[in-house]
């Protein structure tokens, strides 16, 4: 009786080289998938900044009809500031009427929103640019931006333009 329960005893538990393996496959698997999962995350969140530069694009083209011009403005750190502009009667104590964040809170958005001129010459009565600045870093994609003439682009590190405006 004695012999039966010390070879059960011996049997009872795990050697180290079969605890090492498991761990070896938990790290393999773990390497694997984190990556992939990351990638998922920065996907979501720059759909997120899409939608909303999209219906940043659609309040912007609705203040032109009520105004004949965009508004221009910055968005720091949640800080929102408009450019004055004497053309359309804005100046700088003008209060933003659109939502400047991606997302349901200003402070749990995954992008901070602002507008600028096109460039190139262009006034705020001719051309808009809405740009989407991520609060996480995002080094491929950067800052997502459409223009109101439908030229989209990103500032990031990625050379596929897919990669931002699928």
């Amino acid at each position: 009786m004695n012999a039966t329960h010390n070879h059960r005893r011996r049997h009872a538990g795990f050697t180290l080289i079969e605890l090492m393996i498991v761990v070896a496959v938990i790290g393999i698997l773990a390497a694997i998938a984190y990556p992939s999962y990351q990638e998922s995350i920065l996907k979501g969140r720059r759909a997120e900044g899409r939608t909303a530069l999209m219906e940043l694009l659609q309040q912007q083209e609705r203040f032109m009809t009520q105004r004949n011009c965009y508004l221009a403005f910055t968005n720091t750190n949640g800080t929102v500031a408009t450019q004055a502009n004497a053309n359309c009667g804005i100046d700088s104590s003008f209060t933003v009427p659109f939502k400047t964040y991606s997302g349901d809170g200003p402070n749990t958005g995954a992008y901070m929103l602002s507008a600028t001129t096109c460039g190139n010459n262009l006034t705020l009565a001719e051309c808009v640019m809405v740009v989407a600045q991520p609060r996480q870093p995002d080094a491929r994609a950067g800052n997502l931006q459409i223009t109101s003439s439908s030229i989209k682009s990103c500032t990031g590190t990625t050379t596929d333009p897919k990669l931002c405006w699928p």
